[in-house]
């Protein structure tokens, strides 16, 4: 699995081969592996209580609600992705170097 240091070498690295080694970019970079870190988080979450957790309403019963992670892993994959279309990296673009991981 990688690492979020080696994401963000790599990223960097694809933008160098692109000539594009900006601070913008690597603002960019920075947010992607913040959105990277708190998806990690989400599916920590998720795998721990699951979909549905039990929880107590306002009312104290005992309540299933969905986990609220779901949808913010889903939402921070989103916003990766969108980085990454920004900075115009795609599988068909990709420079590999040979010590790159596959």
């Amino acid at each position: 699995m990688a690492s979020a240091r080696k994401i963000k070498e790599s990223l960097k690295k694809q933008l160098e081969d692109k000539g594009a080694n900006v601070e913008h970019f690597s603002s960019l970079i920075d947010d992607y592996l913040w959105y990277w870190n708190q998806e990690k988080a989400m599916q920590k979450d998720i795998k721990d209580r699951g979909f549905m957790f039990e929880t107590t309403s306002a009312s104290g019963y005992t309540i299933e609600k969905e986990n609220p992670s779901v949808k913010n892993a889903v939402a921070y994959n989103k916003q990766k992705l969108a980085i990454l279309k920004e900075l115009g990296l795609r599988t068909d673009n990709v420079v590999i170097d040979d010590d790159d991981e596959l």
